[in-house]
């Protein structure tokens, strides 16, 4: 048998590394020995023998949050002996390696982390009802984050001056920043039907948000442990 698939571009990257990008768009993580948290419906494949559980929220706090704010993402628990492969609509992908750090990811941006990082949902000072809620997981401590981006993602360095970024282009972001939900609409542009673009997110600080060309796509749903859904240093070269 003949095809263009079976050069060694498609093949599984061989490797004893932990996280693992495939291409762009698909990751490969070894859960063996250590769990892995992923959104619900990320999985596409997997070798050996593992286990998929629902991830509960782990305290009556965190579960309160998540009934009241919808957000969290779904999250499974993957554990046993193996590697699982997770992608997410397709888009692309990158980790963030935390050491005794925190990173603040939108929901529907997470696709997976480490059991040993703590979470929490955080809501941005501002983000009521008219900027949709904007509520976002916050995630710290020690091991790796992998995070989808619609696109190739662009990393904007807030210190030097004020950042202003569209809701649904913030992917994530430090999170010693504390962002806050400006509207940019006046009185005259409403009258004359607006731009679109009335709210957005005011960084300033030493850190960075990183952003991604879209406002994201419509959401699917996926299935507990299957289906499709869609260091620093990966990101920063």
């Amino acid at each position: 048998m003949k095809s263009e698939l079976f050069a060694q571009a498609y093949h599984e990257k061989q490797t004893q590394e932990r996280w693992v990008k495939q291409s762009d768009r698909m990751m490969r993580v070894n859960v063996t020995g250590t769990d892995v948290i992923a959104a619900k419906g990320s999985m596409v494949a997997y070798q050996g023998q593992i286990q998929f559980q629902h991830e509960g929220s782990g305290s009556v706090e965190k579960f309160l949050k998540k009934a009241v704010t919808g957000e969290g993402a779904p999250l499974m628990r993957m554990q046993g002996q193996g590697e699982v492969f997770l992608a997410r609509d397709a888009q692309n992908i990158f980790t963030v390696t935390l050491e005794n750090e925190g990173l603040t990811v939108n929901g529907e941006s997470l696709l997976a982390f480490d059991h040993t990082l703590q979470w929490d949902i955080k809501m941005l000072r501002g983000g009521g009802l008219m900027a949709g809620g904007l509520f976002n997981l916050e995630i710290g401590g020690q091991g790796t984050v992998a995070v989808t981006c619609d696109g190739e993602p662009l990393l904007l360095d807030c210190s030097q001056q004020p950042t202003f970024v569209d809701p649904q282009a913030a992917v994530c972001w430090s999170s010693n920043l504390q962002p806050q939900v400006v509207n940019s609409m006046n009185m005259r542009s409403l009258l004359r039907g607006g731009t679109g673009e009335a709210f957005q997110l005011a960084f300033h600080g030493p850190g960075f948000v990183i952003v991604q060309p879209s406002e994201g796509r419509p959401q699917t749903t996926g299935q507990n442990g299957g289906g499709s859904s869609g260091g620093i240093g990966s990101l920063f070269g």
